[in-house]
């Protein structure tokens, strides 16, 4: 049985669908990303998986049980940090440390806490304010709570994509120190195929919504750990990279449509701009203008 599973999911807000006729299968330790266009669902995805959401349509289980509100057996991390500002990095984390254990004595919980604060790198900071880090610092925060819950399942939604490209490297490489460190079961959204191929063990492209639902998946044979500036030269890398990327085409070529609309101009005439000013009329319709006839005599 598969540790997540997705059976014919449909969500709707009002108007067509944006998910229809889902269907994913992943196992337990399995690091899968999800890819695909802006707009074309990724969120309402994750969010139905996380309990944020209520599927109209079929089910969404997690280790056989069905998903039907929040639970600390996932832990999710937004593209917004989602942090209090006038709590210091310890004392956000502190907030889910004590909500998923509270039974567990002052003692133990600091210890989740130092632990989990440890994992991102972030000890020197515990103390600090938001205000006080870095946007990549800020989002390693978001990690580490969702981490200090010691979730079944971590759900990354777009996590990565508010930050600038080397903050975006460095962070990448941190979130495979960790799966490598724990094997939890990752699924990633992200709409950038090198960073999916960087980090996961298969890639499902989403399909533009209306009606959005996932392709063909692609399994990701590239050995780890893996190395960016390595990877650029690998063959195997260039033929995943081009599979995947033309599958989000094609997806993206089948939803367009070609509009024929008449064009009609507007009835009248510009104004005649080479003429003095003095003179100059204004612009006129057809019907305003006068037909006169001149005879010259020799």
């Amino acid at each position: 049985m598969p540790f997540l599973e997705i059976n014919d999911v449909s969500k709707a807000f009002g108007g067509p669908p944006v998910l229809h006729g889902v269907n994913l299968a992943i196992e337990r330790g399995e690091f899968v990303a999800i890819v695909g266009y802006s707009g074309s669902g990724k969120t309402t995805l994750i969010s139905l998986v996380a309990g944020l959401l209520r599927p109209d349509s079929g089910t969404v289980k997690l280790n056989g049980v069905e998903i039907t509100g929040p639970g600390p057996d996932r832990g999710i991390v937004f593209q917004n940090y989602s942090l209090l500002p006038w709590l210091t990095v310890a004392e956000n984390i502190g907030l889910a440390v004590d909500q998923v254990f509270p039974g567990e004595s002052p003692d133990e919980r600091t210890a989740r806490i130092a632990q989990a604060i440890a994992t991102v790198n972030l000890t020197p900071h515990a103390e600090k304010l938001p205000r006080q880090l870095s946007g990549g610092q800020r989002q390693r925060v978001s990690v580490a709570r969702a981490l200090a819950m010691d979730p079944q399942i971590l759900l990354l939604d777009e996590p990565l994509s508010a930050l600038d490209a080397l903050t975006r490297a460095t962070l990448q490489d941190e979130f495979e120190r960790i799966w490598e460190k724990d094997k939890k079961t990752v699924v990633l959204i992200t709409n950038d195929v090198d960073e999916a191929l960087l980090l996961a063990d298969r890639i499902i492209p989403l399909t533009p919504g209306p009606g959005a639902h996932l392709g063909d998946s692609v399994t990701v044979t590239l050995a780890r750990p893996r190395e960016r500036k390595s990877l650029n030269h690998d063959p195997e890398f260039k033929r995943l990279r081009a599979l995947v990327t033309n599958q989000l085409l094609g997806y993206g070529a089948a939803r367009r449509a070609t509009v024929t609309k008449k064009l009609t101009l507007p009835d009248i005439l510009p104004e005649d701009l080479d003429a003095p000013r003095t003179t100059r009329r204004r612009p006129l319709r057809p019907h305003e203008l006068k037909k006169e006839e001149v005879t010259l005599s020799q």
